[in-house]
């Protein structure tokens, strides 16, 4: 006795316009997102961040639909939820990967929180809670980019700033010493040092990179630093810090 056959487009077999909506929608949201950190030019952007929406609805649209071939059958149990945990538990390989320490440094938790997020609209839309997913999307907008003002507003200085300062200066004098010792006086954490010999040059200088890490204003400390009669030019560069 063979059985009728199941239409391929149905969307009570998980394959209708509802379930294509809600892939468009997890595409849509997830690259909000993700334009959001690309625009902050951080490390997992646009592409990571739509991928993973996208593919969060496309495993919670199989969790839901995907096995209804084999229920009804004896000895078969199915529980939706258990590739649910499992989106859960694998999207932290992706989040994990993008934090990493440096010189006592965390960098990488808001975009990896991003990355958890982002899975958690794709789920929302795959599962058909778009509502959910949109006011989660709106709240990620509101909580990156909002509270930074709100947290600066109610707690001066609270937000810490990465920046790179890059100097040439005349070696020989012991002056490398002077220019961290600035630094640190002005209130910033050295994060990293690189030295760089010039040759070619009529006088001996160096090229300094320093990655500095503070919450007071970057401005004063590099006319103080340019003040040098030893610093031959100065150059400062925002860093990535999250």
């Amino acid at each position: 006795m063979t059985g009728l056959a199941v239409p391929l487009w149905d969307v009570n077999n998980g394959q209708g316009l509802r379930q294509l909506a809600e892939l468009g929608l997890a595409l849509l949201l997830s690259s909000l997102i993700g334009w959001e950190r690309a625009a902050q030019q951080k490390s997992a952007g646009l592409r990571t961040h739509t991928l993973v929406g996208i593919a969060s609805a496309l495993m919670m649209e199989v969790s839901q639909h995907g096995f209804t071939s084999v229920l009804g059958l004896d000895n078969v149990s199915f529980d939706p939820s258990r590739v649910a945990a499992q989106i859960v538990s694998g999207i932290g390989f992706i989040g994990g990967g993008l934090i990493f320490v440096r010189r006592d440094a965390v960098r990488g938790l808001t975009t990896a929180a991003t990355i958890w997020l982002t899975c958690a609209v794709g789920m929302a839309c795959g599962g058909g809670l778009p509502i959910l997913a949109c006011a989660v999307t709106a709240l990620h907008f509101l909580v990156v980019r909002g509270y930074p003002l709100l947290a600066d507003r109610l707690i001066p200085g609270a937000t810490a700033s990465t920046f790179e300062l890059r100097m040439t200066y005349r070696t020989g004098t012991a002056l490398l010493p002077q220019l961290m010792e600035t630094c640190t006086r002005r209130g910033f954490r050295i994060l990293q040092v690189k030295v760089d010999r010039l040759p070619g040059r009529t006088d001996p200088a160096a090229r300094v990179l320093l990655e500095l890490e503070g919450t007071a204003d970057a401005g004063p400390l590099t006319s103080e630093l340019f003040q040098n009669d030893g610093v031959i030019d100065v150059e400062m560069t925002a860093a990535t810090d999250e």
